[in-house]
C-alpha cells in the first residue's frame, strides 16, 4: 500500500521528495517557468479545475486532526477571519477605490480591483501555509467557510459597487463549489483511512512535492501570456505588476496587525490567506469575459502570491522560533 501512495503520476519518488523540500524556492520558480513556457500554459489549462480539486484535497489530506478540533471548539478566531476576508475587504476595496475615484480614471483597473476583494481564499493557501511552516489547519477551516459563502457575498457586493451589469450566476457558482468541497473531502478521507495519519505525516516531503506539481497546472494557465503583455506594453505591466504587489502587502500586514492578539504565527497565516485571493474563481463567474486590464492585472497578481512566500520565510521563521504567548494562553488556561 505504501509503496502505491508513493507513486504519483508514475514519477520518481526521489524527485518528488527533492522538489518538496526545496520548499518556497520552487514554488517561486513555477512563476518563471510558466512565463518561459507558453504552450505550458496552452497545454495544461484545460485542467486547471482538476489541478485545484486535487490541491484541495492535498491540504484536507494533511490537515492535524488534533488542531482542527481545537480550532473548531474555539470558533471565534475563524469567525472574524472569515468575516474579515468576506466582508471587511470587499468594504475596504470599494470604498477606496471611490474615495480616489478610480471608478472613473480607470474602470477595468476598478472591476480588477473589486473581483480581486470578492474573491474567496485561493484553495492552494493551506498549501503554501504548510510549506512556510504555518498554521495550515486554521487557514484551511476560515477557506473552507469563506469559500461556502462566496455565492453569497460575492454577488452581493458586486451588485453594490459595480450595479447589475456583472452577473456571477451564484446558484451554478455554489453547487459547483459545493461538489468540489465535499468530494475533496471525501477524498481525503478515503487515503488518510487507508495509508493511515502516520504514513502521511512520514511522507510530509513527498507531499509537498505533490503539491508544486500540482501548482505548476494552475500557475502556467495564469502565467502563459504574459510574457506578451510586458514585451507589447512593458509600462503598463510593471505599473500593474507594482500594484499587485501593494495590493497583497496591504493586505498581509493589515491583516496580520488586526488579528496580533491571536499570535504571531497564526495573525501571519491568516495575513498570507486573506492575500491570495482565489480570481480564477471569478474569472469562471464572468466567463473569462473581461477587459484585456482587468486579465492582465490578474495575472500580475500571481507573482506576490508564488514569490512572497520565499521572500517572507526569513521573517516566519523568526516568528515560528518566538513564544507563541498568545496562542499558549488558552491551553495553558485549560489544564489549569
Amino acid at each position: 500500500m505504501t509503496a502505491t501512495f508513493m507513486k504519483i503520476a508514475g514519477l520518481p519518488v526521489a524527485a518528488l521528495v527533492w522538489l518538496g523540500g526545496q520548499g518556497t524556492r520552487a514554488i517561486a520558480a513555477l512563476v518563471f517557468i510558466g512565463i518561459a513556457v507558453p504552450p505550458a500554459g496552452e497545454l495544461l489549462k484545460p485542467y486547471v479545475t482538476e489541478a485545484i480539486f486535487l490541491l484541495l484535497c492535498i491540504s484536507f489530506l494533511r490537515v492535524d486532526l488534533g488542531t482542527l478540533r481545537r480550532t473548531l471548539r474555539r470558533p471565534g478566531l475563524v469567525i472574524a477571519a472569515t468575516a474579515w476576508t468576506m466582508i471587511a475587504v470587499p468594504l475596504i476595496f470599494g470604498g477606496t477605490c471611490w474615495l480616489t475615484g478610480l471608478t472613473i480614471r480607470s474602470p477595468d483597473l476598478y472591476l480588477a480591483l473589486m473581483l480581486q476583494a470578492l474573491a474567496s481564499p485561493m484553495m492552494a493557501a493551506p498549501a503554501l501555509a504548510a510549506v512556510m511552516g504555518l498554521d495550515a489547519t486554521l487557514v484551511l477551516v476560515a477557506l473552507v467557510i469563506g469559500t461556502c459563502l462566496v455565492p453569497i457575498t460575492a454577488p452581493m457586493f458586486a451588485y453594490l459597487f459595480l450595479g447589475s451589469t456583472l452577473s456571477l450566476s451564484p446558484l451554478p457558482l455554489g453547487l459547483k463549489l459545493l461538489a468540489i468541497l465535499a468530494g475533496s473531502v471525501c477524498v481525503a478521507t478515503a487515503v488518510r483511512w487507508i495509508t493511515g495519519s502516520e504514513t502521511i505525516k512520514r511522507h510530509a516531503l513527498l507531499i509537498d512535492g505533490i503539491n508544486v506539481v500540482i501548482l505548476f497546472v494552475f500557475v502556467a494557465a495564469v502565467m502563459g501570456k504574459v510574457a506578451g503583455g510586458f514585451l507589447s506594453e512593458p509600462v503598463r505591466a510593471f505599473k500593474l505588476m507594482a500594484l499587485a504587489f501593494a495590493v497583497f502587502f496591504a493586505l498581509t500586514g493589515v491583516t496580520a496587525l488586526v488579528f496580533r492578539k491571536a499570535g504571531y504565527s497564526r495573525a501571519m497565516a491568516l495575513g498570507l490567506m486573506v492575500s491570495q485571493r482565489n480570481m480564477g474563481l471569478m474569472l469562471a463567474a464572468t466567463d473569462g469575459l473581461l477587459p484585456g486590464t482587468t486579465w492582465l492585472y490578474f495575472a500580475m497578481s500571481q507573482f506576490p502570491i508564488y514569490l512572497t512566500p520565499q521572500l517572507l520565510k526569513p521573517i516566519v521563521g523568526r516568528l515560528n522560533a518566538q513564544p507563541d504567548v498568545a496562542a499558549a494562553a488558552p491551553a495553558h488556561s485549560a489544564r489549569e
